[in-house]
């Protein structure tokens, strides 16, 4: 898979995780910040480190589920891994421009 395969499926990875909602705020997992890292290997697996709004998320048992699931059926990816961390620990500076401004925090 050369680099720009790799850059091509990263985009449409990305245009995925654009399609996830947490159940309770109205912005998309990935402007809320929650993906910390998308990796693509050689082998077109997709590894995905995220987290949650907080640890006691109602979503925490479910939602990782779905990530990997929609992130799998993403044309030319051979199998997606999502990994939950803490570290750091979300916190809404993380959200991007245009979640922020939805949520009115700018």
């Amino acid at each position: 898979m050369t680099p720009e395969d790799k850059k091509h499926l990263e985009e449409r990875v990305i245009d995925m995780l654009k399609s996830v909602y947490d159940p309770e705020i109205p912005v998309d997992i990935y402007e809320l910040g929650l993906i910390y890292d998308v990796v693509i290997h050689d082998d077109a697996s997709v590894y995905i480190k995220m987290t949650l709004t907080s640890p006691a998320c109602p979503v925490a048992g479910t939602l990782p589920g779905e990530v990997e699931q929609k992130v799998a059926s993403v044309q030319g990816v051979n199998g997606a891994k999502v990994e939950i961390t803490f570290e750091p620990a979300w916190d809404r500076t993380m959200m991007s421009e245009a979640a922020q401004l939805e949520l009115g925090f700018m």
